[in-house]
């Protein structure tokens, strides 16, 4: 597979880094001290959702950030602090849109949670299908409350389905954070992994994201079952089961499934191509 990075483009500043390794995209959230998100890195989130989706040598993205200390801390205060009211609605319209394309792109995400994790760095985090957390690097919350407002990046919307209404709700108007170990066992954080470093654990992700790859994994079925997972969820039981039919037939008709029904004949290891 190609490696690729992505680095300062004329004048504007890089907030959010892209490289290619093994199969798997990396995005690096990159605006110390605490990766704190403006619409301009937004923007370049945008930028790599759609590079990565039309790359045909990345089967996985996974979201990190630069630093031992924050993952994302959310948005940037000073930034909201100076907007009118109708910027700050077309701000959280493009964040909401950026983060739909995150979740409807047909590639596993996992976003490695290497330190505190709260606000709108949560509303990020829980857009990607799995989270894993470095142990004791940092808290998780949505802690907006105390600034009089809501988290309005899709935080009330996607920690509900995570966790059910009544503990969505408690969790956001008390606006406390808490360990990454809570948060695994109310089911926001899917593994929590002990390394010595920002940069062992994101090997220790990087080497779990590379099982979703090809040539050993079925990546189309891995995007179908995203798919069918993401946009089914939105549908009544009918509709979303045919949606899961269809993706089914999809999947019937590929190289992949031949490959896995011929490959499980012969007793031997599938060798998939994603098609």
């Amino acid at each position: 597979m190609a490696n690729a990075t992505t680095e300062t483009q004329g004048d504007t500043k890089t907030l959010v880094h892209y490289e290619v390794q093994e199969g798997v995209a990396i995005f690096t959230l990159d605006d110390p001290p605490a990766n704190t998100y403006t619409h301009e890195m937004m923007v370049q989130i945008d930028a790599a959702i759609l590079r990565a989706r039309f790359d045909p040598t990345v089967d996985v993205i996974v979201i990190v950030g630069k630093g031992e200390k924050f993952f994302c801390a959310g948005a940037n205060i000073n930034m909201l602090q100076q907007a009118d009211p109708t910027w700050k609605y077309y701000f959280c319209l493009h964040a909401n849109e950026t983060l739909l394309r995150l979740e409807h792109t047909p590639k596993l995400v996992i976003a490695a949670l290497n330190g505190h994790t709260v606000g709108g760095g949560l509303e990020i985090a829980m857009a990607a299908d799995l989270r894993i957390a470095r142990r004791g690097a940092g808290k998780v919350g949505l802690p907006e409350v105390a600034l009089g407002v809501l988290p309005g990046t899709g935080g009330t919307q996607r920690l509900t389905k995570l966790v059910g209404t009544s503990k969505a709700i408690q969790l956001m108007v008390e606006g406390t954070n808490f360990d990454f170990e809570e948060a695994e066992s109310l089911g926001i954080v899917n593994k929590v992994l002990d390394a010595g470093s920002r940069d062992e654990f994101l090997a220790q992700v990087l080497e779990y994201a590379r099982q979703f790859t090809r040539p050993g994994k079925a990546t189309f079925a891995v995007g179908n079952i995203k798919r069918s997972c993401q946009s089914g969820a939105e549908l009544p039981l009918e509709q979303g089961l045919a949606l899961e039919r269809e993706l089914q037939a999809l999947l019937f008709n590929s190289q992949d499934a031949k490959e896995g029904l011929n490959a499980y004949v012969q007793k031997r290891t599938a060798q998939f191509t994603g098609k």
